[in-house]
């Protein structure tokens, strides 16, 4: 009987030992399917360094029908990536979203056009058709617009707006002169299509002052207020960042990781490879931390978005350095 004790209080304490040093759980909502543009994160779960922090980490591909936001407001994961302009409407409509880490430093938005339909400069913009992604993506399209003092309500002297789904059709069609692309991926579309770079002229936002701050990682104000949750994050972002450096340095074998962990099949070596060489431009003058500075740019950038602001105050608490700052120690 003695025997029986002693043997089920070490079977409880190697339970309890074994317990211990379970790895954390951490689900991430990627913004869109399994590409690329989200290398690092794959890359770190191959690689092993999420289980290096001691994290059990699930990636969770997005799509055209899957908001991040309405994800990590439903439970539905620790972190998400989205673009700053959707994470700071949904904040201003209530949501605590707080960026924790930018690995993006740069912004991959262009407007591609076609010189046959009369595009040179963006003074060649009024009374053409502009192919432009809604869903958060048109706030700075419409900050470059009021900028230029052009109205796009389509009246003389304007731009029309074409809500563009995700793809380059009108621009294939001529159903637009211009239409939104990024440098990593619709624009290589649009190339493989037939036309070539000298059939085109393209306008990327950074160059025009009114880039915004893409694929930053968030999370809810609440959960910061949890030190577990907070250790959590300072490993999830340090081994994500482990992961983005990698990826920049060895740009096919991280294509090449993304499409093992494509489960749709719909990607290919070619465009992966490629947008992988080009995502690797954008983040590679970030270390994680985000720059205070392209944040404000970004905020006044939409604050100015034309007649209806994306956001309509300054916003507070939006952000925090604390656990990329520990992350990078």
């Amino acid at each position: 009987m003695k025997t029986m004790i002693k043997g089920a209080i070490a079977g409880a304490m190697l339970f309890g030992a074994s317990a211990a040093q379970a790895d954390d759980d951490v689900t991430l909502q990627l913004k869109w399917v399994t590409q690329a543009q989200f290398a690092g994160y794959y890359v770190a779960l191959d690689k092993g360094f999420y289980e290096e922090e001691g994290l059990n980490v699930t990636i969770k591909p997005g799509g055209p029908d899957i908001a991040p936001a309405q994800v990590i407001a439903g439970g539905g994961a620790d972190v998400v990536l989205d673009w700053m302009p959707s994470a700071l409407a949904s904040r201003e409509k209530g949501l605590d979203l707080v960026n924790i880490a930018q690995p993006y430093k740069s912004s991959g938005m262009m407007l591609t056009c076609r010189k046959d339909a009369g595009i040179a400069t963006p003074a060649d913009f009024p009374d053409k058709t502009l192919g432009v992604w809604f869903f958060g993506n048109e706030y700075p399209f419409l900050s470059w617009m009021s900028k230029l003092g052009l109205k796009t309500d389509g009246s003389e002297g304007g731009v029309t707006v074409l809500k563009q789904g995700f793809n380059v059709d009108p621009l294939l069609q001529k159903q637009a002169a211009c239409v939104s692309t990024m440098t990593y991926n619709e624009y290589w579309q649009v190339i493989d299509a037939g036309l070539t770079p000298e059939d085109l002229v393209v306008f990327k936002y950074e160059d025009e002052g009114v880039s915004t701050l893409e694929d930053g990682m968030y999370v809810l104000g609440s959960n910061l207020e949890d030190p577990a949750f907070k250790d959590k994050m300072v490993r999830f972002v340090r081994a994500s960042m482990k992961g983005w450096k990698y990826a920049e340095k060895n740009t096919d074998e991280a294509a090449d990781i993304v499409l093992e962990n494509d489960a749709s099949g719909a990607q290919t070596e070619k465009h992966q490879r490629r947008m992988m060489s080009e995502v690797a431009k954008l983040t590679a003058g970030s270390n994680g931390a985000l720059d205070v500075a392209d944040y404000e740019r970004t905020v006044q950038s939409l604050l100015t978005a034309g007649s209806d602001p994306i956001i309509t105050k300054v916003p507070e608490g939006a952000y925090t350095l604390e656990i990329s700052d520990e992350a990078l120690k």
